[in-house]
């Protein structure tokens, strides 16, 4: 016997699909299954096809359908054949809304991929009837199959909202559809029949870099590509995806697309591995990592990976020395970190205050502020890549005398001609200011010129930190013949947060704290942070030493001779939180450790805009790896982020991460050697361990290991805003918590509704917005983690009107008392910050 099928052909009678058909309706209604009826109920419905037919009428599917009806109702079965009908009703809608999307398009594979989505998302809210009322407007069958695929990204991202948040991800697969075939006329133009004939091209353009076909053979880089697995694609939202596409997928001077995302990554991934003796296994590994959005690797990483010019470092800080030599020779360091995209601190905390002296001459020397102008316009003529501005911080002391105009560089009062809106001030303040804060706001301040100091009194005061540093300081204000500009910590304090509120800056460095916790003091002292305030790593001015005059074919050529200072690096990455089942230790394992070893790869193959970047790199061999879907990893496991519960699972996660990555530093420090600082480390001699009470068995073997056979990195964590790579992710952004739940992006003239990850009518609830939290629970939270991270977290603050002077400065003492080492933005309801892309990962 035989069926004929929707689309005419014919096909044997098969009564197990019958049987499959019926047994899914009694599970529809939770009725359990009666294996010998339903095989009797499929046996009656043949039987009846039989008779019920002439023999030369070929029966259709409809019509069997219609027999399996009458076939239930016979045995009694009133709920399972409701069921059963319910199911037809909606295959026919769904049938019927394919044959009108096939009015428009002709493409196959776009219509599988609407079948894909029917079968995948079946809820009523996401039944495709609703996207086709909106496509059928728009489209024409004069159409192209790209223009008719941007007609389906565009009104599937518009159906997005708080309660059919899964839209975001239809209209991502319907944007991956069209990436695929953008690339594959490209190949199909150029002929490229394999990932290696694809490289080779890329290299021969100059958008690869030729040390990947250097460093992999054919028959490697296909066995590569078989692994690429394109379904990941899928775990992209609409947002992400967007963005990836915009603005990291290889183009031509055209612009037209040359990479798919699995390629991106597999790309990204064999430039980390190329150097490892196992390099394909490691290349898989860092494929897994990224490809399944457990991570992601910084902006300049996820950019330049792979390509010609390779510089994947997001954080370069430089300590501006007070000599014109060698503050235009920093401000020159900034220049070409800026023009191969990075981001920039620069403390200028050693530069001599407006009205010291310059060889003798009292009173003439223009102060900080002059020389950040100069930071400033740099930041603006040297964009980075021409993608965004230069972006620079630059740290002062808080008793440094140009501090006044130092915190009001940013705001709306004083002389513009001295303002330098586009740079990002920093304080630097020690314990002796936030205890006056605390006991006596009417107590004087004095504010002192560090180059008189120096000459004055033999020492520079900012080289000093904790116990020292007030000793010092109190000596410094007990010295009659040094000149000082005296106000009150309550005028310091009200010119502090009157540009927080207007600006939401200045970042906060609490120096004390840092450098009381420095692993690596015993080779010197951090002045300040980086652009995102969480790279805490030594620093010191580079120093220039004379001249050096040589000939060469008769020609003079006079160098300048310096020796390097340390001039510090960082290469970012974030663990995503938010999609990485924290409770599974094998799976945070692997994954804090094969990030880890990636990162400490970019020390080695990275390109150093900066010699002397390198030169310090490469005796600490610094990474940061960070977090991102800090809230989202709260929601996914049922947690309040005003609740204790936050706080303890916080403490245990973080305590994880760090003991993972520590252990897979030391590992690698067995295999390949130790960062050339370790001897009279903090990890060296245990103090680490016992400033963070490391006491339980785990961390005392690790202790013995790391005592025994060294670490690989001198600093290892820091966690980094992740404005755009948080995006990507489809995760919450850093450590913070959600702006919204639901918000309305404006880009390019449309409206594009973005939603919070994983919300449902469960989560909506347990989900807090930012403004609406205790703010004691974002410090709270910040000091748990604080306590596993041997640099620095980017923590912003969120206020609202109802937040007096006091409010905001009591938080402040509150982040000093709990050990907290940095703060980033205060961002009000009503003022809007920047991202720092540079420093995103």
């Amino acid at each position: 016997m035989q069926i004929k099928k929707r689309n005419g052909s014919l096909a044997d009678f098969d009564i197990k699909k019958i049987e499959i058909a019926i047994s899914k309706a009694y599970d529809s209604v939770a009725k359990p299954r009666d294996e010998k009826k339903i095989a009797q109920i499929a046996k009656d419905v043949k039987e009846k096809a039989i008779r019920s037919f002439p023999k030369s009428h070929t029966v259709s599917v409809e019509e069997i359908q219609d027999l399996v009806e009458i076939s239930l109702i016979e045995h009694n079965e009133y709920k399972v054949v409701r069921s059963y009908i319910l199911y037809r009703q909606s295959h026919f809608i769904m049938r019927k809304t394919i044959e009108d999307f096939s009015i428009y398009i002709k493409n196959e594979e776009i219509l599988d991929l609407i079948r894909e989505i029917q079968n995948e998302f079946k809820e009523d809210s996401y039944n495709l009837m609703y996207l086709y009322n909106k496509f059928s407007p728009y489209a024409n069958e004069n159409k192209s199959d790209i223009e008719l695929l941007d007609i389906l990204i565009k009104t599937s991202s518009e159906l997005t909202s708080k309660e059919e948040p899964s839209w975001e991800y239809i209209s991502a697969r319907f944007l991956s559809k069209k990436i695929d075939l953008l690339v594959r006329e490209k190949e199909n133009k150029y002929e490229l029949v394999s990932f290696y004939k694809k490289l080779k091209f890329l290299t021969e353009k100059g958008l690869y870099g030729s040390y990947i076909l250097e460093n992999y053979n054919e028959d490697e880089i296909n066995k590569l590509y078989q692994y690429i697995d394109f379904k990941r694609d899928k775990l992209f939202n609409f947002p992400g995806l967007d963005l990836l596409m915009k603005r990291y997928l290889l183009k031509n001077s055209d612009g037209e697309l040359l990479e798919r995302p699995g390629e991106l990554f597999m790309g990204i991934a064999m430039h980390l591995a190329m150097k490892e003796k196992e390099k394909l296994k490691y290349a898989k590994d860092f494929y897994d990592i990224l490809s399944k959005l457990k991570v992601t690797m910084a902006t300049p990483t996820l950019s330049n990976a792979r390509r010609p010019f390779h510089q994947l470092s997001s954080c370069f800080i430089d300590t501006v020395p007070d000599s014109l030599t060698g503050i235009y020779r920093s401000i020159d360091n900034f220049a070409q970190v800026s023009k191969h995209g990075g981001g920039m601190g620069l403390y200028f905390g050693k530069v001599r205050s407006m009205g010291s002296d310059i060889r003798g001459y009292k009173g003439v020397a223009g102060g900080v502020t002059r020389w950040i102008k100069l930071a400033n316009d740099t930041a603006v003529a040297v964009d980075q890549l021409g993608v965004r501005q230069g972006a620079c911080a630059c740290y002062l002391d808080i008793w440094h005398k140009d501090i006044p105009e130092f915190l009001q560089l940013r705001t709306n009062n004083g002389d513009d001609r001295m303002k330098s809106h586009d740079i990002f001030p920093g304080i630097c303040v020690p314990n002796i200011f936030w205890k006056l804060c605390e006991e006596n706001l009417d107590a004087d301040w004095p504010l002192f010129d560090p180059h008189e100091i120096e000459s004055k009194m033999g020492f520079c005061l900012e080289d000093y930190y904790g116990e020292e540093f007030e000793k010092k300081y109190l000596e410094v204000v007990n010295n009659p013949n040094i000149s000082r500009r005296v106000l009150s910590v309550k005028d310091i304090v009200r010119l502090f947060i009157k540009s927080l509120v207007e600006t939401g800056t200045p970042f906060v460095f609490n120096r004390d704290t840092v450098n009381n916790l420095n692993p690596n003091s015993h080779k010197g002292i951090i002045y300040s942070s980086n652009l995102c305030t969480e790279i805490m790593q030594n620093t010191s001015p580079i120093k220039t030493i004379g001249e050096e005059i040589t000939e060469e074919d008769g020609n003079i050529v006079v160098s300048k001779k310096s020796i390097p200072g340390d001039f510090v690096v960082c290469n970012l990455a974030s663990l995503v939180l938010g999609n990485i089942d924290v409770n599974d230790k094998n799976e945070l394992e692997f994954v804090v450790r094969t990030s880890v070893r990636a990162l400490d790869n970019v020390i080695d193959l990275n390109f150093y805009p900066v010699s002397y970047a390198k030169i310090t790199n490469q005796k600490y061999r610094s990474i940061g790896l960070g977090t991102s879907g800090y809230h989202h990893m709260l929601i996914n496991n049922g947690i309040k982020f005003q609740s204790e519960e936050h706080l303890a699972f916080a403490d245990k996660v973080y305590e994880d991460i760090n003991y993972y990555a520590l252990k897979e530093s030391n590992y690698i420090a067995k295999e390949k050697g130790s960062y050339a600082y370790f001897k009279g480390s903090d990890y060296e001699t245990g103090a680490y361990f016992k400033k963070r009470n490391y006491t339980s068995s785990r961390w005392k073997e690790l202790e013995k290991e790391i005592e025994k056979n060294g670490l690989r990195n001198g600093y290892i964590m820091a966690i980094a805003p992740t404005g755009s790579t948080s995006i990507i992710a489809g995760t919450t952004a850093g450590i913070d918590p959600v702006m919204s739940r639901f918000f309305i992006e404006e880009k390019k003239g449309a409206l594009l509704p973005r939603v919070s990850p994983n919300l449902n009518p469960k989560t909506f609830w347990l989900y807090e917005n930012a403004h609406e939290v205790d703010q004691n629970y974002v410090v709270d939270s910040a000091s748990i983690r604080q306590r596993h991270i041997d640099q620095a977290q980017s923590l912003n603050l969120y206020i609202t009107t109802d937040f007096t002077m006091k409010t905001i400065l009591n938080l402040y003492i509150r982040a000093y008392e709990k050990g907290i080492k940095s703060i980033y933005y205060v961002r009000s309801k009503s003022l809007e910050v920047p991202e720092c892309d540079s420093c995103s990962s």
